[in-house]
């Protein structure tokens, strides 16, 4: 009997799907992310996200070389490491310079995946890992913002200009994003409704600063209604992060609407709504019992909130998914699921 039992590593999925079918549905889910990326920040955007993709799919191959994998290619083909590249991009703000973008495509791939053993043996989500490392590593080039290109052609302006013969950096014009001047309106505790009144216009389109994917709602909401629809994710996460950061955004606002914005701009402000739909529930790295996903998504979306609102730094997202990726595996033990014809006390 136990010689049919089958031991692999995570994701563990129940239904008749493979890792290859998730993560293409996966990207096919986050085609109108980066079709607004490309929209609001041009022919940029797109070199960006190409980028690292192709950095996370030759590092993978590179740390299958290194450890003398048979067919070192081989787990280039369930498209883990593209779906990678494309939400580390998508985190990104939109004028990175492209080696930095690299030097984060690599890190996520060979230190948040590689080192762990690749894909099932990971702690923590790649694409975070990288973005945490460039944040800590570059932090102005990690908060500096433009205006979309539908507010000024001319955007985003990256590299170096040539006037009058001199080489000079390029001046582009920036624009504080929507989570900057929330944090702006708790450190003066005003503006916050007239913050409110600027922000709805913008934020559920995308036509405001941000990093590439996390700016327009609308195209975030058809991506993760796709994966609903084609049961790759379920409810239980992306609802356990919005209802409680809606919860504890709502609070504060109704304790001081002067000070704290609403918490519909939070909803749809930063990076809160892709990692509803396509970072917390990567299914390697969360947990894998309903209520474990509850715990985890309240935790990512209360973390996040409390960073936001509490803390210095105007996005908890990244912060937050990392901590709870640290305790999934404490979920896991505490929220055990019980096999077929098992006891609950087994």
């Amino acid at each position: 009997m136990l010689e049919n039992i089958t031991v692999s590593s995570s994701p563990h999925i129940s239904k008749p799907l493979s890792t290859r079918k998730v993560m293409v549905d996966v990207i096919i889910g986050l085609v109108p992310v980066m079709a607004a990326a490309g929209l609001f920040f041009r022919f940029y955007a797109l070199i960006l996200i190409s980028t690292c993709v192709l950095s996370a799919v030759l590092t993978e191959w590179l740390c299958n070389v290194i450890r003398k994998k048979p067919a070192p290619a081989e787990s280039l083909g369930d498209f883990s490491a593209v779906v990678t590249g494309i939400i580390l991009a998508l985190s990104l703000p939109p004028t990175l310079p492209f080696w930095a973008a690299i030097i984060g495509t690599v890190f996520a791939i060979a230190i948040g995946k590689m080192v762990f053993g690749g894909l099932g043996a990971n702690i923590f989500n790649p694409a975070m890992a990288g973005r945490a490392f460039l944040t800590v590593s570059f932090g102005v080039l990690m908060t500096t913002w433009t205006v979309p290109a539908t507010i000024d052609v001319k955007m985003p302006k990256v590299g170096a200009a040539t006037v009058d013969g001199q080489t000079q950096d390029t001046i582009a014009i920036t624009q504080a994003t929507p989570l900057a001047q929330s944090k702006d309106a708790i450190k003066t505790q005003t503006g916050a409704q007239d913050l409110n009144k600027q922000l709805y216009s913008g934020l559920f389109l995308g036509q405001t600063g941000g990093c590439l994917g996390e700016t327009s709602t609308l195209a975030l909401l058809l991506g993760g209604a796709y994966l609903l629809l084609r049961r790759t994710i379920n409810l239980h996460v992306p609802l356990a992060v919005l209802i409680s950061a809606f919860v504890f955004g709502g609070t504060a606002f109704l304790i001081d609407a002067d000070t704290y914005v609403s918490p519909l701009v939070h909803l749809t402000s930063g990076g809160l709504m892709i990692c509803a739909f396509f970072i917390a529930t990567d299914p390697v790295t969360a947990p894998l019992s309903t209520k474990g996903m509850w715990i985890f998504g309240i935790g990512v979306g209360t973390l996040t909130m409390l960073i936001r609102i509490v803390g210095e730094y105007p996005e908890g997202v990244m912060f937050s998914v990392l901590l709870m990726n640290s305790v999934t595996p404490l979920i896991d033990r505490f929220c055990k699921l019980i096999p077929a014809g098992g006891k609950p006390n087994v």
